[in-house]
């Protein structure tokens, strides 16, 4: 599949926006390559994105994009984390697979993912302790339908563990900062097609609980790194997948407490946008900001 493309008159816009005051700043903007998916560094030094098959970063006080080379890796999507020491940013492919690559370079990158045949990985999350990666396996079927699960596999490389199994859509799997859970969306509670909210379980799979409970479409749950604060986005009602374009609102559930029920729901931002907002870790180590990107018409 292509990499996405602006439509004519749209523009991409990366944002950063402090949570507490309100305060939303425009880092970079362009209206040629659409980019997506805002990670930070742990540092604080930069944000990565990616688009056209390719991995960018900038200052993450703004300024041009600059390449980041990922060797003979192809092209790849929006799903991308860095390691907890910021030495690795891990990708996924078009090839369907998991690779790691040197941030700063100076490292050929190297393929984690295992072959599983007609099996594609989706990457959204790293272990607090650099370890074990979180992703979406996704099997096609001859029918043309495909079944979603949450996995997981060590960062360097070995057995993948499976953590969910069953017919519901689930996606956005993600370590809590304690690496106590693993968050994802799924359709497992849904009242009608494409009806994704939020849910947590343990790191053996066991454990589910919901953490949404409303008639919007919620994907891509965020802890900040502190723990204090569930970041995701949230679709229209009946909406099907994550499509781009739509009106959206970035929300947060806040106080998220690890050992007890989170809080209350807070509208954070709304914004035209949805595939490519904020859909991998995007919060600042600080936990008082957070990246996304919105994709206006002129």
């Amino acid at each position: 599949m292509p990499p996405r493309a602006l439509r004519a008159g749209q523009r991409a816009e990366l944002h950063v926006i402090d949570v507490v005051t309100g305060e939303d700043r425009l880092v970079h903007e362009s209206s040629s390559l659409l980019f997506e998916a805002p990670n930070w560094s742990p540092d604080g030094r930069w944000l990565v994105v990616n688009g056209g098959g390719r991995l960018f970063r900038l200052p993450a006080d703004g300024g041009e994009l600059e390449e980041v080379p990922l060797g003979d890796v192809p092209e790849i999507n929006n799903d991308h984390v860095l390691s907890p020491d910021g030495a690795t940013v891990y990708v996924s492919a078009e090839d369907g697979h998991l690779y790691a690559v040197p941030f700063e370079g100076g490292g050929a990158p190297r393929r984690v993912s295992n072959d599983r045949g007609a099996f594609r990985h989706y990457l959204h999350g790293i272990s607090p302790d650099g370890a074990t990666l979180a992703y979406i396996g996704l099997v096609q079927h001859a029918d043309g339908t495909a079944t979603t699960n949450v996995w997981t596999i060590p960062a360097a490389g070995g057995p993948d563990v499976q953590l969910t199994d069953d017919e519901f859509p689930d996606d956005g799997a993600e370590f809590s900062p304690d690496g106590r859970w693993v968050l994802f969306n799924s359709e497992r509670a849904r009242t009608e097609p494409g009806h994704a909210q939020l849910f947590r379980m343990r790191t053996d799979g066991s454990s589910v609980e919901q953490l949404t409970f409303d008639e919007r479409v919620n994907w891509f749950p965020h802890v900040s790194p502190d723990g204090s604060r569930l970041a995701y986005i949230s679709f229209p009602r009946g909406t099907l997948g994550h499509p781009a374009d739509l009106d959206v609102v970035l929300r947060l559930l806040e106080p998220y407490d690890a050992d007890g029920a989170p809080g209350t729901v807070r509208d954070l931002v709304v914004l035209f946008g949805g595939q490519g907002t904020i859909n991998v870790p995007s919060w600042a180590s600080d936990s008082r900001r957070l990246a996304y990107v919105a994709y206006p018409m002129s």
